[in-house]
């Protein structure tokens, strides 16, 4: 479910780019109806819990993610938006390495080999956007990527840590705040860059906010029962394939040799981490 709720953000966001949607907009809108439908969650919980350490964390997270969206947004000036996308799933190998170092999460051989193949994918899906947009990056639009990177790689870690530092059954806690500050913080952004309100731009916003929570919530739930060395890289490399497949479905983006290649190397890798 975390993968089907990632890959629907990612093309509603491609379909705000092809509307010219402001993006802050669009950000807006998501973060205000997640923040509700975790509010929701949050209020039909039997018991309430919470505690200081969600409430300060989700903060400091929902900061991160505007951090990372504005990461985004100049990786896809700077570098387009295929080349920025590719650059978010590579993120998988911050938490990943993170999960090992910190949590000692030591992978099997299958496991391995399924990362291996995950970057490989990763890293032809890139040669792959690179040939179809037939530009030469330069110094500054590779660091535009490598914020990317690591904003989200941190991002996505932050869910492990908090899994497993929490007291237990403070998810919807935990996304209520991440998801209400992060709107906070984006409508202080548009008041200083006083961005004209786009009602079109907002709706597409609130419809993206509802698999953005759901996504977050399934991959809060898999963590709980699965290790972050099999967890991340299932996931992009899902979002990956998903997305390409419905970007040539329904906006007929072609697939070069070298996405051919990835896309039997990202269900290899998806094989491998499932043993």
């Amino acid at each position: 479910m975390t993968v089907i709720c990632s890959s629907s953000i990612a093309l509603i966001l491609k379909h705000n780019s092809e509307k010219k949607g402001e993006p802050l907009l669009l950000l807006a809108g998501n973060y205000l109806a997640a923040a509700i439908v975790s509010g929701i969650l949050l209020f039909t919980e039997e018991t309430l819990h919470y505690s200081l350490f969600s409430f300060i964390f989700g903060a400091a997270m929902g900061g991160l993610f505007l951090f990372s969206f504005f990461a985004f947004a100049n990786a896809v000036q700077a570098a387009g938006t295929a080349l920025a996308t590719v650059s978010s799933r590579i993120s998988v190998v911050v938490p990943v390495i993170f999960s090992v170092i910190f949590f000692n999460e030591i992978p099997t051989i299958f496991h391995i080999t399924g990362i291996i193949f995950s970057v490989v994918t990763i890293i032809l899906f890139y040669f792959s956007l690179k040939t179809i947009k037939g530009r030469i990056l330069s110094g500054k639009d590779y660091l535009y990527l490598f914020i990317v990177l690591m904003g989200i790689g941190v991002g996505d870690f932050g869910m492990k840590v908090f899994q497993n530092l929490s007291s237990g059954n403070e998810e919807p806690f935990y996304l209520f705040t991440i998801f209400s500050f992060a709107f906070i913080f984006t409508i202080i952004f548009i008041k200083i860059k006083k961005i004209k309100f786009q009602k079109a731009t907002a709706i597409r916003g609130g419809v993206l906010g509802i698999p953005n929570i759901f996504s977050s919530y399934f991959l809060l739930g898999a963590l709980a029962k699965l290790p972050g060395v099999i967890v991340y890289p299932s996931v992009n490399i899902g979002v990956i394939l998903i997305t390409s497949f419905a970007a040539w479905l329904i906006w007929k983006e072609d697939i070069n040799s070298f996405g051919k290649i990835a896309l039997v190397s990202g269900l290899t890798a998806i094989l491998f981490l499932s043993l």
